[in-house]
């Protein structure tokens, strides 16, 4: 039901990548965020999509985890089935 806050990480040495540090980032959140805006899971990537000025492309990384549809479009057709 509604969205949830996922944390999309790209980081400088990927081999540092870990349930620990995944841990340590989302309490990192909860003590300096309101707990509406804290990630409840954090994904490690290689690389984050990027225009050519440096700009990341929000949609394309979003695209990644609602798929083709928006999230109204995923809440409406969870109400169908």
């Amino acid at each position: 039901m509604g969205e949830e806050v996922k944390g999309v990480v790209q980081l400088v040495d990927p081999e540092r990548a870990s349930p620990e540090l995944e841990h340590a980032l989302v309490e990192f959140c909860r003590h300096h965020l309101a707990h509406f805006k804290c990630p409840r899971s954090i994904d490690f990537v290689g690389h984050l999509p990027r225009q050519e000025n440096g700009k990341l492309y929000k949609k394309v990384l979003r695209d990644r985890y609602w798929g083709a549809v928006g999230p109204a479009d995923a809440r409406l057709a969870s109400r169908l089935s």
